[in-house]
């Protein structure tokens, strides 16, 4: 009888501890903090306490997810080449490669920027309406090698979106390289140049998966190359001439981005750009940038766009911290609330509230979280390499990049920024699908997207001062987890889990 009581006893307890078993999720939990966690794995486990709940929702769907990246420019390619063949490899790994951040979207220019060495143009002859002198040559010593060495290193491609800041001058009313309209009679020759900068970049195994019209077609008051559009006006562009010349030349295919400038504006151009079918037939989406200010991501201009066309993409295309010098080797600063944008100093009083100082750690991660849970598909990070200076800019437009670099010692510094947008481009990726959550703690950002994998994939912004305990559910399971004061968090879910 003894025996059979323990056995039955056994059983009960073998049962239990299945039952609870059964009820635990299983997670992998990566870490980027204040404290100097950098996509640290975080253990978990059971515990009595929790201050939130977060549950999942893979039933309910959004946007599929088109990548996240940085961008090339002249300048970040330029300090490559001066690198060491060793640190060079090592910011290309670090990005592009399997055990990087993986980035899937990415921009360029197309002719000169302000983040490059000098103005140039692809399209230097005057008058030379065929384009019979075009070139990317320009290119060929800097930028083309970067964009090759990238595509070799990255294990399922990545996407590439060009912009042009300008036309040639002399396409231009004002014949300068800043500001101005493009003349009427020039529109043809302009669209012209799109395809053939497809052929030419095509020419040196690099294609081109999409182009913005304008980079901020409102211009930068003539700072640096510019070219300004009416809604209307780049939209009669599109219709008549960018969007026909493409198809005509068998790149129909390309996706073409209106807009591209920051989101206050946002209602304005797209109520032009799909007023009917005839002018939203080319726009493949819309592009936006986060400029206008430091804390708000104007959801309700992005909840505009997103309803005004559905189908169409809504592409985060820059973001950076500018008007700055980037800190260096300290860590400290890109956690502290002392960054301060062009609007500090410079944006009209009615402006000022939108511009005050920040976190720039929060201010990317706050901004992907709530761009992806207002229908952003795509997010774009500025240059990918920038020096100790917040250049090469010809302009002397200092800005900061994820990556810093000291050509002259050789030295290399991923500040925290590379991490936070490693805590998406790395763990959300191409084709995922946005899915819903419930959160009950009002102290955690978050988003959530179920990867073609079946994996799903968290990520959290805890901003306050302490540790947040919280439970994390799904479906009939549940894990307990905390999360550090001033720090990132992806939670990835294994798809054995999420079955």
């Amino acid at each position: 009888m003894k025996l059979f009581l323990r056995t039955v006893l056994a059983l009960i307890i073998m049962a239990q501890m299945t039952s609870c078993d059964s009820k635990e999720l299983k997670v992998e939990v990566l870490e980027t903090s204040a404290s100097g966690n950098k996509l640290s794995t975080i253990l978990v486990g059971a515990h009595n306490k929790k201050q939130g709940s977060i549950q999942i929702k893979p039933e309910e769907k959004f946007q599929t997810i088109t990548g996240f990246g940085g961008s090339f420019t002249e300048a970040s390619a330029h300090l490559l080449n001066q690198l060491g063949a060793a640190n060079r490899k090592k910011i290309i790994e670090a990005y592009f490669g399997p055990n990087g951040a993986r980035y899937s979207l990415t921009r360029t220019h197309m002719n000169s920027c302000d983040f490059a060495l000098s103005n140039y143009s692809y399209a230097p002859v005057i008058d030379d309406l065929e384009l019979e002198h075009f070139s990317i040559e320009e290119d060929k010593e800097d930028l083309i090698p970067m964009i090759k060495e990238a595509l070799s290193v990255s294990e399922d491609g990545f996407k590439l979106l060009s912009s042009p800041w300008t036309a040639p001058p002399w396409m231009k009313d004002n014949k300068d390289w800043r500001g101005g309209k493009l003349l009427p009679e020039n529109y043809g020759t302009w669209a012209k140049f799109f395809s053939k900068y497809v052929d030419a970049y095509k020419a040196e195994g690099i294609d081109i998966w999409g182009f913005t019209v304008e980079n901020e077609p409102l211009g930068n008051d003539n700072n640096w190359e510019s070219m300004h559009y009416t809604p209307e006006e780049m939209t009669r562009f599109v219709e008549n001439h960018l969007g026909p010349r493409l198809e005509a030349d068998g790149k129909g295919h390309i996706k073409i981005l209106g807009y591209d400038q920051n989101r206050e504006h946002l209602n304005e151009w797209v109520d032009v750009m799909y007023a009917s079918e005839e002018t939203s037939k080319y726009y493949a989406g819309t592009a936006i940038h986060w400029y206008a200010s430091t804390f708000e991501v104007f959801p309700e201009a992005l909840q505009y766009a997103h309803q005004k066309a559905p189908n169409k993409h809504l592409i985060q295309s820059e973001a950076c911290v500018d008007a700055e010098v980037p800190k260096w080797q300290d860590d400290h600063w890109y956690w502290s609330k002392e960054a301060t944008d062009w609007g500090w100093d410079w944006a009209p009083e009615k402006d000022k509230h939108l511009h005050p100082k920040y976190v720039p750690v929060y201010r990317y991660a706050g901004d992907i979280i709530g761009c992806l849970n207002n229908w952003v598909d795509g997010w774009i990070d500025w240059n990918m390499v920038l020096d100790r200076q917040g250049g090469p800019n010809w302009f002397k437009n200092w800005c900061v990049a994820p990556v810093i670099v000291d050509p002259q010692a050789d030295e290399v510094y991923f500040t925290p920024l590379y991490h936070t947008l490693a805590h998406f481009s790395k763990y959300i990726r191409p084709n995922a699908i946005r899915i819903g959550w419930e959160n009950n703690s009002t102290d955690l950002k978050v988003t959530a997207a179920k990867n073609p994998d079946g994996t799903i994939a968290v990520v959290l912004l805890n901003q306050q001062d302490s540790k947040i305990d919280f439970e994390l559910i799904l479906g009939e399971k549940s894990q307990y987890i905390t999360i550090s004061e001033h720090a990132i968090q992806t939670i990835v879910i294994p798809p054995i889990e999420t079955n």
